[in-house]
């Protein structure tokens, strides 16, 4: 099969590109498979982090693509398009998180001549405004058939189009981030104590993912806990920079507020006990693959698929609400019962054979025949 994929590839950094990038390698090792790439994504001023692109520093991994679509540029679209089209694929595969791009990939879906598939990180965004669902609408109708990771983000998806085809394939288990270290040697690079039991907070702080729930409900741990924030912040920094300042053990609190390149990924997660996602919204995590690869259990909040994909399958504990206490009595509860971590990692096992980036492709490349 000739497969068109259409989305953010290297020189972009972040989780959607190392998506696209894990998907691109594993088609092409029965497809004939080809990139084309945003040579715009955001506007600067749109853009709320330090910047789109991967730096010599982040290592990330280059894929060859075709760099060419600019959001913002309707000339480029039908470039896009025809570009697209003069390949011939059979299948055009476009990635959507947000409505900025509806206009842009809606276009270039109704134009290649080929059916197309969208897989659907979102269809509703973490921070909504009143233009996302006419947008989403407009690009949703554009395409063939949908892939969502999880049943939330395929009930959105049937909201908007009542008749959607669509098969829900859970995210796979990120691979690339290299093995697991020793606990001890990990805590000594991050100036920890590996004595203490060790929450980490990892990825990109935004208003939904709930730093500061995590950061309340440290304030009422005892002194054998130490947490870890580590992710470049999406916004002013203030806000959990005034809560870090008022807790009372904020000397067991160390914060890595920048991008984390995928050498360094394994540091964090080694050295953790447990990664938590206080998130006020959500639908699947990217953080929660990261964890799985390096066996790692979760916290987190009962909001979109994050029950779904964890807490139904055994690999982490659910606080029942987007609150301090609550995320508190999970932590707790965690570590006081001895059984609980162990039978988490024994299901992080059993995931990571199901959720790999081979069974996900060809479970795509299936669905895309029976179009």
């Amino acid at each position: 099969m000739k497969i068109a994929i259409l989305s953010c590839f290297h020189p972009y950094r972040g989780g959607i590109a190392q998506f696209n990038a894990c998907i691109y390698e594993e088609l092409g090792r029965d497809n004939e498979v080809r990139a084309f790439n945003f040579k715009r994504q955001y506007p600067k001023i749109l853009f709320p982090g330090k910047t789109q692109y991967v730096t010599p520093e982040d290592e990330a991994t280059p894929v060859e693509s075709t760099s060419v679509l600019d959001t913002i540029r309707p000339s480029t679209w039908a470039k896009t398009a025809k570009l697209i089209r003069q390949w011939q694929p059979d299948l055009l595969i476009l990635r959507y998180w947000m409505s900025w791009f509806a206009p842009s990939l809606g276009y270039v879906s109704r134009h290649t001549g080929c059916k197309s598939i969208a897989i659907l990180d979102n269809v509703t965004p973490h921070e909504p405004h009143f233009f996302d669902k006419p947008l989403s609408k407009y690009f949703l109708k554009g395409c063939s058939g949908y892939i969502t990771m999880t049943e939330s983000v395929a009930e959105d998806l049937v909201s908007l189009v009542p008749d959607a085809r669509y098969k829900i394939l859970p995210h796979p288990v990120y691979s690339h981030f290299g093995e697991r270290m020793e606990r001890e040697e990990a805590c000594s690079s991050l100036g920890l104590d590996p004595e203490k039991k060790t929450l980490l907070f990892f990825g990109l702080i935004r208003e939904y993912k709930g730093l500061d729930i995590l950061l309340e409900a440290f304030r009422g741990l005892p002194e054998d806990y130490q947490l870890v924030v580590a992710g470049e912040p999406y916004g002013a920094f203030d806000k959990y920079q005034r809560i870090l300042d008022s807790l009372p053990g904020k000397d067991r609190v160390k914060v890595f507020p920048r991008y984390i390149r995928d050498s360094e990924v394994k540091l964090y997660f080694s050295a953790a006990d447990v990664s938590v996602l206080p998130y006020r919204t959500a639908t699947q995590s990217g953080i929660s693959a990261a964890s799985y690869h390096f066996d790692v259990p979760l916290i987190v909040t009962d909001v979109g698929g994050l029950k779904e994909t964890i807490g139904d399958r055994g690999t982490g504990l659910v606080a029942p609400v987007a609150e301090p206490e609550a995320v508190r009595r999970e932590i707790v509860r965690y570590f006081e019962n001895p059984s609980i971590a162990p039978a988490c990692r024994e299901a992080i096992k059993k995931e990571k054979e199901r959720l790999s980036w081979n069974r996900f492709c060809s479970s795509l490349t299936a669905f895309a025949k029976e179009l």
